[in-house]
């Protein structure tokens, strides 16, 4: 079954050192990366990765940056046919800093993938009714978004949407289109004004995310593992024990397992350990797309879990 990304393409510029500098600091790195990134590129290259079909929607300028990030997507086996190039935009770019622990700070520019309106929607139709997942992000504008959601979910896919990043409005957003929403710690606190710590937080966090639209919420919370709620059913999923490295394609990497199970006929309590999996094998090697693991490691971990 078909997946559709529709979202944020970029190219990742990620320098690692032992700590991340404070304000006006400058530090020695150890060394930097670059390539392909954006929430909704991540997401395409991790369930591509795995093996299911995946197009990817969005905007690309007309520059080097454009040539790399297309380069990549399709040595993802990423269908990059209803990704446009626009001339009048420069391709989107993250800054990326990490430390020795794996943790992060980004500075995003989006370029072209502030663009994205619903022209970009209509000439992706065919695609979004085919989908029989669409996985959404935020680094595009929220209108065409949901056109796309709508379009998509009225055709019988399932909508996932990974809140992030987070958006001033974030409790005002409409989510009456969304099936799945998946939001870290710090993302359920923006949405709900709850930040959950346990157990009865999360339930509490997860009913207020429910009574917006959303008939299942799944709560990344990183070394505890994920929180699913279906309003009937609620309860935890341990995370895996691995060595991790770096957590930048951590999220993406989740929610683009997530949709590969899903597209499988797995159910939801299945597909989001198999999302935890796949999020917690990207943390163990460098970089975004790139750390996406493919589907016989992720059975591997799956087994020893």
């Amino acid at each position: 079954m078909t997946i559709a990304v529709f979202g944020s393409i970029n190219i990742d510029i990620t320098a690692y050192s032992e700590r991340l500098p404070r304000p006006g600091e400058t530090l020695h790195g150890t060394r930097y990366l670059t390539g392909l990134g954006g929430k909704g590129a991540n997401q395409a290259a991790a369930s591509a990765k795995l093996g299911a079909p995946t197009h990817l929607i969005g905007r690309v300028g007309d520059d080097h940056f454009a040539r790399s990030a297309l380069h990549a997507l399709e040595s993802f086996a990423v269908d990059i046919s209803y990704v446009h190039r626009d001339s009048s935009n420069g391709t989107g770019i993250a800054i990326i800093n990490v430390d020795a622990r794996g943790e992060n700070f980004i500075t995003v520019i989006a370029g072209a993938n502030f663009a994205v309106d619903d022209s970009d929607v209509e000439r992706a139709r065919a695609g979004l009714a085919a989908a029989s997942v669409l996985l959404l992000q935020l680094e595009v504008p929220q209108a065409p978004m949901m056109s796309a959601a709508g379009y998509a979910g009225q055709a019988g896919a399932k909508v996932v949407l990974d809140p992030a990043p987070v958006p001033p409005n974030a409790r005002d957003m409409d989510l009456s289109l969304i099936d799945i929403i998946t939001p870290n710690e710090v993302e359920t606190e923006h949405l709900t004004g709850i930040r959950p710590h346990d157990i009865a937080t999360a339930g509490e966090a997860a009913r207020h995310l429910h009574a917006r639209g959303p008939k299942s919420v799944i709560l990344k919370l990183g070394e505890w593992g994920a929180f699913l709620s279906t309003g009937e059913e609620a309860r935890m999923i341990e995370a895996f024990k691995v060595a991790a490295v770096d957590t930048v394609a951590a999220g993406d990497c989740f929610n683009g397992g997530l949709a590969y199970a899903l597209s499988q006929g797995m159910d939801l309590g299945e597909s989001a350990r198999f999302a935890c999996a796949c999020g917690a094998l990207s943390t163990t090697r460098y970089g975004a797309a790139a750390a996406a693991p493919g589907l016989a490691e992720v059975k591997d971990l799956l087994a020893r879990g």
